[in-house]
């Protein structure tokens, strides 16, 4: 009787510890978000959102005040169009502008806000278009390979030399 007492109880405290990794492993990967605070949706239209993902992360001054809620593809102006919920107690004027940013040289993506001066602040279902895109490595390698390469080439310059 007593063994299967001490069983029970190694069970539930395995149970326990796994549900606690599980949440563990949830919450680092941002897929869990445990604010029961109802908030305000704003849209935001971006020209290439490049890895961005829902439920990453919405920031200002480094601090999180929100969450991309849903990212789909409007096919009249051929931009990605980012639902964003933002909480309730953080209010940003409506001339606010949004950036993709990247956490680190590689790391994941989220967007910040930068703060206008207009007296007004964003509601519910406004739409965002002051935007700047992610920025997106393979083009900067590009970019730099390609300005190497014209550097390289020999100009000319259409007099002779005697």
């Amino acid at each position: 009787m007593q063994q299967s007492k001490n069983d029970v109880w190694v069970g539930l405290f395995v149970m326990l510890g796994a549900v606690a990794l599980v949440f563990l492993a949830l919450q680092s990967a941002n897929l869990l978000s445990l604010n029961f605070e109802s908030g305000y949706r704003v849209t935001a239209r971006f020209d290439n959102i490049g890895g961005l993902k829902p439920q990453a992360a919405v920031r200002s001054a480094g601090v999180v005040v929100g969450r991309v809620e849903s990212i789909t593809f409007n096919d009249k102006t051929f931009q990605a169009e980012v639902a964003l919920t933002l909480q309730k107690r953080y209010h940003f004027p409506k001339d606010s502008s949004l950036k993709i940013l990247t956490s680190g040289l590689l790391g994941e993506q989220y967007i910040g806000i930068e703060a206008g001066a207009d007296e007004a602040n964003l509601a519910h279902d406004d739409v965002v278009t002051a935007t700047q895109s992610a920025m997106v490595l393979e083009n900067l390698i590009g970019q730099f390979l390609f300005s190497k390469a014209a550097e390289s080439t020999p100009a000319s310059t259409g007099s002779a030399q005697p």
